[in-house]
């Protein structure tokens, strides 16, 4: 079936901005999606706690602690020794999955500390798997390129989601291309996203089916008709999805492709089956993300069931690179910014946390003050968090940078205060400057959405790759 790429108009201002291809998806919940956020995005009653009170304990035990807990870290240079990294190691114990969480996708010191710590998980302590938060597909292109160096790095950035298109990105993943190159343990990608499910995925499903169940190719086929895109450029392709009113007949028959693969008969434990049918699945989702009244509830879900099948299949242990909202380990996240209503969902995280307890970590890498890119695109200049939000107090630690552990057992009450206490936590996704302290995320605590905190006290925008 062939579609024109209308363009929709929405009736709300955006704030998410995710691209694929060559055209920018805007990520949007639809009108009801936000009524019901909106809805829902209440704070509960235990976390619900006046400035001052929050505020009040931010005075010098909590910074006091802060100080002498606080392990400096050397510098951002992703080149570096590691040896100032070995201070997360008891912090992280022997966690099988570590949350890769940073508080804006917009600072490139945050993405070259990230780019550290991955090199720390991978060459100190055995991780052999990134999970990003990037599509399915695109992963499968990543995870071509870091096994055999075809293609060139800036080329697949572009691919990527316009947030990582950025000299940072392409350093990591130059990085782990070089690492593969010289150790036969390989490090893997894996894209753990829906949001655009391009034809590699269809494509793979057509050919397992043709090889193993020569006579369902035709009706496979029917199926494929009706939904396998019909052009390269995912973002246009979403766009006109996205407005399409009724979606049901392309889920039922992206479900229907499913199940023909599904009921293919196998062999226990046949990885071609595994994976053709994971990629069925990844279909499934696309269709289905979009027909949502909660599309972050439903992507995070789909992330982690994606980051578990991964870690089944590999064994591997798996750092998650994400925005924090998603790799925070509470439920309940509600992620706050100008111009739209609050929205609220499980994060991938909080999944991980309840499946693999205490062996799901979770670090978030935050910042105190410095300069983003601003909706314009010009810079802007970020100030320090308001006192009472819970990361103000990051700022008064004498380092530039810093890594801190957030599971004390044994600390006054005004730092277990602090720790527990439900308050706002900076979270930006397109910077506005004219409401610099509209940008947050807020239902839980420091503790409770992170084991870890890297913190850097000065940021700037990361250098975009064109």
């Amino acid at each position: 079936m062939r579609h024109p790429h209308t363009h929709p108009r929405w009736p709300w201002k955006t704030f998410t901005l995710v691209a694929t291809g060559t055209t920018v998806i805007t990520v949007v919940a639809a009108p009801a999606t936000r009524a019901a956020a909106h809805a829902g995005a209440h704070v509960p009653a235990h976390a619900a706690v006046s400035s001052a009170a929050h505020a009040a304990v931010h005075g010098s035990a909590v910074t006091g602690w802060l100080r002498r807990h606080a392990a400096p870290l050397a510098g951002i240079d992703p080149a570096a020794p590691l040896t100032d990294l070995a201070a997360l190691r008891p912090m992280l114990g022997d966690a099988s999955v570590v949350g890769l969480g940073e508080s804006t996708h917009g600072a490139a010191e945050e993405t070259r500390l990230k780019h550290r710590t991955l090199r720390y998980l991978v060459e100190e302590l055995g991780f052999r798997s990134i999970a990003w938060e990037e599509d399915w597909t695109v992963g499968l292109e990543v995870d071509d390129y870091l096994r055999t160096g075809k293609g060139d790095v800036n080329t697949l950035v572009r691919k990527m989601a316009r947030t990582w298109r950025t000299r940072e990105v392409a350093d990591v993943l130059g990085w782990l291309r070089a690492y593969n190159a010289t150790h036969d343990e390989q490090v893997r990608f894996v894209g753990v996203e829906c949001f655009a499910t391009g034809p590699r995925a269809y494509d793979a499903v057509t050919r397992y089916v043709a090889e193993t169940a020569p006579g369902r190719k035709a009706e496979l086929a029917r199926h494929m008709r009706k939904i396998r895109p019909d052009t390269a450029d995912m973002g246009a392709y979403v766009q006109w999805y996205y407005g399409v009113k009724d979606k049901k007949p392309y889920i039922r028959h992206a479900r229907q492709a499913y199940e023909l693969v599904r009921k293919v008969p196998h062999d226990d434990g046949d990885r071609a089956y595994e994976l053709a049918l994971q990629h069925a699945r990844q279909i499934v989702s696309f269709y289905e993300y979009f027909d949502q009244k909660n599309v972050y509830q439903y992507r995070d879900a789909r992330a982690a069931e994606n980051l578990r099948w991964w870690r089944d299949r590999t064994g591997d242990r798996i750092a998650y690179w994400a925005a924090s909202p998603h790799t925070a380990k509470a439920a309940g996240v509600t992620v706050h910014a100008p111009g739209g209503p609050p929205l609220r969902f499980d994060g991938a995280g909080s999944l991980l946390r309840r499946w693999y307890g205490r062996k799901y970590r979770s670090i978030g890498f935050t910042f105190t003050r410095g300069t983003l890119a601003g909706a314009d695109g010009r810079p802007a200049r970020v100030p320090a968090p308001p006192r009472d939000w819970a990361d103000a107090p990051f700022g008064a630690v004498r380092h530039a940078q810093y890594a801190v552990d957030l599971q004390a057992s044994r600390a006054p009450d005004a730092v277990r205060a602090w720790l527990r206490t439900p308050a706002k936590m900076r979270c930006v996704a397109a910077y506005d400057p004219a409401e610099p302290e509209g940008h947050y995320m807020s239902g839980s605590s420091p503790a409770g959405w992170f084991d870890v905190i890297v913190h850097r006290q000065e940021i700037s925008p990361p250098h975009p790759i064109a």
